[in-house]
């Protein structure tokens, strides 16, 4: 009897089990990985607005409309589960990420610059988090984790150092405006934890009221808007990064992460998006890392991976 060459034997094959499957933490990892590049696109989209045709209140149009248009059928099926969202972790959530943090983000962004942005808003989330499990009673930052948080007040203070000699009104104004707004994203992070939401129920929950509120602001005249004469190509690029990528793909993701890895450990993101939008800003935005970028981002980001790191629990002398 000939077998053909080559071929593994019967036994073999029957041994074969199916694929590897990935584990629900490296699942979440890569979920936080793909975050990290939209979020770099989003501090650069920040910067890039003041040369843009656009205003803050049509970035945020395209930012909470678009979700809403894409996923209008799902949300529609999950109008009960709205509806029954406690308005604690609710408010969390809107504020969080919705209206006030766009704003604050959009507005810092065009009085510092694209390094600034990826720094400061997602870096400073793992101590305003921090802070909110503090205060809710739930842990206390041990060992490494607070020595990172350490280093992110120091790289912050890096990065504005110069500003604050200099009496650099704008940046100093910028920085104090981004710490806002990474202190409402750390509210969101929490938000997303307290509700019993898929990541689509999730972005529903941002974007229906922030975009309600967006509107009447642009309606009645209390936010200026361009949207009518600005050029095509600035529309279709924050429609691709904020609507899109920020407010579908980022949301969808970064809700999906906390579900697996849990607020501190998805603040984690901080610690790669600094570095990626500083890479970026050189040939996208044509900025130059100064002295204080080039000393603040990497303390930022060694804070972050700090601040991120479990406290080790002790063996069991029976394992």
């Amino acid at each position: 009897m000939t077998r053909t060459v080559g071929a593994p034997p019967a036994e073999a094959v029957r041994r074969t089990g199916p694929p590897t499957r990935l584990s629900p933490q490296a699942v979440g990892l890569l979920a936080l990985l793909l975050t990290v590049a939209i979020w770099a696109a989003f501090a650069l989209s920040a910067r890039a607005l003041s040369a843009s045709t656009l205003l803050p209140a049509d970035a945020a149009l395209l930012r909470f409309g678009v979700p809403l248009v894409v996923l209008a059928p799902a949300l529609w099926r999950r109008r009960r589960r709205l509806a029954a969202v406690r308005p604690g972790p609710a408010i969390k959530i809107i504020c969080g990420a919705g209206v006030p943090f766009f704003l604050a983000a959009m507005y810092g962004g065009s009085l510092t610059s694209a390094a600034f942005v990826g720094a400061i808003v997602p870096g400073m989330v793992p101590l305003f988090v921090s802070a909110l499990m503090v205060a809710g009673g739930k842990s206390v930052p041990r060992g490494t984790q607070s020595a990172g948080l350490a280093l992110i007040v120091a790289g912050v203070v890096a990065l504005v150092w110069r500003s604050t000699t200099a009496l650099d009104a704008d940046v100093l104004l910028g920085t104090g405006t981004l710490l806002v707004a990474s202190g409402l994203w750390a509210l969101y992070t929490v938000g997303l934890r307290e509700v019993d939401l898929d990541p689509i129920g999730s972005i529903g929950l941002l974007c229906l009221p922030s975009f309600a509120v967006i509107a009447l602001l642009t309606l009645t005249g209390v936010l200026p808007t361009g949207l009518a004469r600005a050029a095509g190509a600035d529309i279709a690029l924050f429609l691709v990064v904020q609507g899109l990528g920020v407010g579908l793909c980022a949301g969808l993701l970064y809700a999906f992460a906390i579900r697996r890895l849990g607020p501190e450990r998805s603040s984690v993101v901080g610690s790669l998006s600094p570095v990626a939008v500083v890479l970026l800003a050189v040939p996208l935005l044509d900025e130059s890392p100064t002295l204080p970028v080039m000393v603040g981002v990497p303390l930022i980001t060694l804070g972050v991976a700090l601040a991120n790191r479990r406290p080790r629990s002790k063996v069991s002398a029976h394992a």
